[in-house]
């Protein structure tokens, strides 16, 4: 157990030090919220079960029977909340020996330190969507050329081939996401609303979808990209510099359930050793129900 103790912060117990530093960073606003649609939970596990619609119509003969198709349950994903916790612990003698304020504020610690461990677990999700190891409810990864459709048949929701950020990847990408159809082959009103970027991409894809003539061309011609509006995210906890997505409207995509926000910093005194306590928690997952709601590529 680590505590923090006279020998930890030395130079707190003797007057002359001109300023303690490392803790006035400022943060980024929070990124997460770009990527997942927040829903509350109040279980230990949230299950989203797929229902899969009728098909077309066939013709009826005159004077026949009406064929009649049946809804039918698809596939289950679950989210299953883990518990987040870090404490502080300061002994008496510290506290009280201290000649400085030191910014003791373990309100701004933690709280920082859950606010980084909720933006990187997010970001993983992403990290990992085109790793076979982490797998969704229909067992393939987050982003696929081959993801199961109940009724028979596969959809994507990744470049056919994977290719770096330009004007004709993202082009293609919209165009796909707009071909996407439901488990019976029924087309379906997908389309883009955000493009998340790490930050080495953050200044490419500005000049891709900001500029007036389509950018990366001796071309006058006009680019069709502004017109889409998609919202630029950059995300500075993605880890692969050349993977990009694009999230779309799918009601029911990337999945963010929080069971118990963070918590404000609870203490108490030990009554044995007089050491002050300091924690705080929160409860939550990440994930994704429908794969239809994101559309990426790693790169060329």
């Amino acid at each position: 157990m680590s505590t923090v103790n006279t020998g930890n912060i030395a130079k707190a117990l003797q007057v002359g030090v001109n300023k303690f530093w490392g803790m006035g960073y400022g943060e980024h606003a929070l990124q997460l919220t770009d990527i997942f649609d927040e829903e509350n939970s109040t279980k230990a596990y949230e299950e989203d079960v797929q229902l899969v619609g009728t098909g077309l119509m066939p013709v009826k003969a005159q004077g026949a029977s009406v064929a009649y198709d049946a809804i039918r349950q698809g596939y289950t994903q679950r989210y299953t909340h883990l518990t987040y916790a870090m404490g502080i612990i300061f002994t008496y003698e510290m506290l009280a020996d201290k000649q400085y304020d030191l910014g003791f504020k373990q309100a701004r610690y933690l709280g920082f330190s859950a606010r980084q461990t909720q933006e990187t677990v997010a970001a993983n999700v992403l990290n990992r969507a085109f790793n076979g190891s982490y797998t969704y409810a229909d067992g393939v990864e987050l982003c696929s050329t081959a993801h199961a459709k109940i009724s028979g048949g596969t959809f994507a929701n990744e470049l056919a081939t994977p290719a770096d950020l330009s004007h004709a990847s993202i082009e293609q990408a919209l165009i796909d996401i707009s071909n996407t159809t439901d488990d019976r082959g029924l087309k379906i009103a997908l389309m883009g609303q955000k493009i998340i970027v790490p930050t080495a991409l953050q200044f490419e894809v500005k000049r891709i979808l900001k500029s007036i003539q389509e950018s990366g061309t001796a071309n006058n011609d006009t680019n069709v990209l502004r017109e889409e509006n998609l919202k630029i995210c950059t995300n500075n906890y993605l880890t692969d510099p050349d993977a990009w997505f694009i999230k779309t409207n799918c009601p029911d995509g990337m999945k963010r359930q929080v069971r118990e926000k963070v918590s404000a910093p609870e203490s108490e005194n030990d009554f044995d050793t007089y050491n002050a306590k300091f924690k705080c928690m929160f409860r939550e997952s990440y994930g994704n129900t429908d794969a239809r709601g994101i559309f990426g590529s790693p790169g060329g």
